[in-house]
């Protein structure tokens, strides 16, 4: 009797239904899971900067204070170049670029291009038919150095920032900081961050935990990856005036300068 009642349908359909209680209360007690960090974490913020730029050895620049008078307020022109290792650039621009080797600035006035250790022009890329600013691959350990060559007549003021601080004071970049003075048909080369009137601290990329911007009280690790140039006509009582277009930035960082020169870094231990 007993034998027959283990083997009737309603034993079988009793333990049937024993067990998937066993199995639901067992899968109720799992934990749900999340969606894997890393995945989460690469879609919501983007890779950090992998170059930033070191305060190098010191290097013999001398320089003086003159007096000039912008004509305007507003600048001439304002440009920006981005810098990272050669596979970041690489993969930002795409497989065909547009490559150039300087940029023309303030109408065809100046010429910018950003120099090698050797004096040769590093190659300015970005994807073709794009809007975005050039970029310019760099080597960890390597120097390098800004060149603004002047083919008109003018006088230009020339502002230069590298990872977001002024090159002249190591403040926050800003159009109304002062900055170097280039005449008609010549050349100026920014080789560092202003130390004094005599010297400057050669621009070298870097890992960005030893960037400038990253180890100084004005910098901002943000910032990190960009070298910007602005470009203001002075006033020459000689020359007539002629039509400017509007080249302000839509946010202007305003940090008026207090004419004192870049302190040197403070590595966090």
């Amino acid at each position: 009797m007993i034998h027959r009642f283990y083997r009737s349908r309603l034993f079988r359909f009793a333990t049937g239904l024993i067990a998937g209680a066993a199995l639901l209360a067992a899968c109720g007690q799992q934990p749900l899971r999340d969606p894997p960090a890393a995945a989460t974490q690469s879609a919501a913020a983007p890779a950090p900067a992998q170059l930033g730029t070191q305060w190098g050895e010191g290097i013999e620049s001398k320089t003086r204070s003159v007096s000039a008078k912008r004509l305007s307020d507003q600048p001439d022109d304002v440009a920006s170049l981005g810098y990272n290792e050669a596979n970041a650039v690489r993969r930002t621009v795409g497989n065909n670029p547009e490559r150039r080797l300087n940029l023309l600035l303030a109408q065809g006035d100046i010429e910018w291009s950003v120099l090698d250790e050797d004096g040769k022009p590093l190659p300015l890329q970005r994807a073709r038919r794009a809007e975005d600013m050039f970029r310019l691959a760099g080597v960890e350990g390597s120097r390098y150095t800004l060149r603004f060559r002047n083919l008109s007549d003018r006088s230009y003021e020339v502002i230069a920032t590298v990872d977001g601080l002024d090159v002249l004071n190591g403040k926050p970049g800003s159009l109304r900081n002062g900055g170097y003075v280039l005449s008609p048909q010549q050349s100026l080369t920014i080789e560092g961050f202003r130390k004094n009137q005599n010297e400057v601290a050669a621009f070298r990329f870097a890992a960005p935990g030893r960037a400038y911007a990253a180890n100084s009280e004005a910098g901002d690790v943000r910032n990190i990856g960009v070298i910007g140039a602005a470009l203001f006509e002075l006033d020459e009582p000689n020359l007539p005036r002629r039509a400017r277009r509007d080249a302000t930035p839509s946010q202007p960082s305003a940090f008026p300068a207090d004419g004192a020169y870049a302190p040197p870094p403070r590595y966090r231990k």
